[in-house]
């Protein structure tokens, strides 16, 4: 593992594109943490300090992939989820509209016409949604920072006029997520593994300081508390809970039902083509993490528009009717899991194309060993696709309750448990396994070994022996390594700096 590292920066091009990548990251997290011109974010810091579960919900959500900026009232507040949505609906909208259906599958030419298309509806979405969170900031803050909070309290959140913070917030907002969409796609050009999945990564990543803090004061009760600490076995469970829960998460994600595919032998000419033996794979996750996310969104739905009934009319069967179907109970994970089941089947049947595949097999010369060719081999994947998809949302089911479990039952920091499943996990555990692959493949190509010397994601040749990490070996990692270890150096003295001269 140590060797993979060192040999990554020993190649030119690999090793530009690492540091172009870490560079542009960097700028995202620097823009994820500068407040809006009129904003106070020190109530808000306040009231979630106060709050034990606080950032659950979907806000809560929204503010995990983006780094904690949405709460903290930054220009990246909005994070790179509106490019994401606009995503999302120019591929669903390829079932409905014949043009964007052409144009998927038209190859590059088609993909940058999507992509634009994706670039305006972004713009769009940027300014509907900077524009509604800054109404709510400005006239009633409880509705986004949480229904506990009391600006009487804790202070006012917008300092500022509101019609000029409700125009240069929307302008900062819009701007911040179009730079975003601009450094992912700088990311996936020129530098290694896609560039809008690792700034989502990054922003979910920025929240393990504070989980590992957590975490650290769950086992040492600070100086006259009235709680009891957790002791060693605890933290042992946890530490052999989270490797299993991190190797279930890789299990996951790297499951997939090979389907064998034989292509028959073809003359032409004097050249033999085909006859050989390949397989089809099918994901088990087909689906991903996007049934969790619709099924978490169309959730908080409910709740919320029971409680402003709630509050609007006085009638306590609302708050009721709200808090039974809220996080932590039994409805609620019912209903959430029904809910994963369908958008599972729902995405597979948007994006799975079986009668597509069958004919592509078909025209190929290619055919399932047992099955005939035509509309046989396409019943036979819809089949088996069907069943997968049973297993991977029962799986995604399990994963997203888990960190409620946690949170609810055993009391577990919402920062610290949400490292223990749910789609932030699910997310962070695919794009390093993607950027992994990317790294090996360059590897490889220079006849270097791997990350790992056996399982899917490796590259090692067998003809080659075993290699041991020697005095030159560990000088040349010093080497490549220098330059990125002091600039780490040189941020973690500037952040102890900052955090002594601003403790809030």
């Amino acid at each position: 593992m140590l060797s993979a590292f060192t040999n990554s920066l020993k190649i030119p091009e690999l090793r530009q594109k690492i540091f172009f990548t870490l560079a542009l990251l960097f700028i995202a997290r620097v823009g994820a943490n500068i407040p809006l011109p009129g904003m106070n974010i020190a109530p808000i810091q306040a009231f979630f300090a106060d709050q034990a579960h606080a950032g659950g919900g979907l806000v809560g959500m929204f503010n995990m992939f983006s780094g904690g900026a949405l709460l903290n009232g930054a220009l990246f507040a909005l994070g790179i989820m509106p490019y994401i949505s606009a995503s999302i609906i120019m591929q669903l909208v390829g079932a409905v509209f014949p043009v964007i259906a052409r144009l998927q599958q038209e190859g590059d030419v088609g993909r940058q016409k999507i992509n634009q298309y994706t670039r305006y509806l972004t713009l769009g979405i940027c300014v509907v949604q900077a524009l509604l969170l800054l109404v709510a900031l400005s006239t009633n803050p409880a509705s986004l920072i949480g229904q506990g909070f009391n600006p009487a309290e804790y202070g006012k959140v917008v300092i500022a006029s509101q019609v000029p913070f409700l125009i240069t917030g929307t302008v900062f907002l819009t701007a911040g997520t179009m730079i975003m969409v601009w450094l992912g796609e700088q990311i996936t050009q020129r530098g290694i593994g896609n560039g809008i999945s690792l700034l989502i990564t990054v922003s979910i990543i920025s929240g393990l300081p504070g989980a590992v803090v957590s975490a650290y004061q769950m086992f040492v009760a600070p100086v006259g508390s009235e709680g009891t600490s957790l002791g060693v076995p605890e933290g042992v469970l946890m530490l052999a809970l989270l490797f299993a829960v991190t190797a279930a998460l890789v299990a996951i994600t790297q499951a997939q039902r090979k389907i064998p595919v034989q292509y028959a032998k073809r003359v032409v000419g004097r050249k033999v083509y085909g006859g050989q033996s390949s397989f089809l794979p099918l994901k088990v996750n087909y689906a991903g993490v996007m049934p969790v996310i619709f099924g978490s969104a169309i959730l908080m739905f409910p709740t919320q528009i029971l409680s402003y009934l709630g509050s609007a009319t006085g009638m306590r069967f609302f708050n009721d009717f709200a808090d039974s179907i809220g996080r932590g109970q039994i409805a609620y994970y019912l209903i959430f899991g029904l809910l994963i089941l369908v958008f599972s089947y729902f995405w597979v049947s948007m994006m799975f194309k079986p009668i597509q595949i069958a004919d592509d097999l078909k025209k190929n010369g290619g055919y399932i060993p047992g099955v005939r060719p035509g509309e046989p081999t396409a019943k036979f994947l819809d089949h088996i696709m069907t069943r997968l998809t049973l297993f991977g949302a029962l799986s995604l089911t399990v994963i997203a309750v888990f960190p409620d479990i946690l949170l609810f039952a055993y009391n577990v920091p919402f920062n610290v448990a949400i490292f223990f499943g749910g789609t932030g996990m699910l997310i962070t555990v695919g794009v390093i396994l993607d950027t992994m692959r990317q790294i090996e493949t360059y590897l490889l190509q220079r006849h270097y070994d791997g990350f790992l010397k056996k399982g899917k994601i490796r590259g090692r040749s067998a003809a080659r022996n075993k290699q041991l990490v020697d005095t030159a070996g560990l000088q040349d990692f010093w080497t490549a390594w220098r330059p990125l270890l002091f600039v780490g150096i040189a941020l973690f003295i500037l952040g102890i700096i900052s955090w002594f001269l601003n403790p809030s």
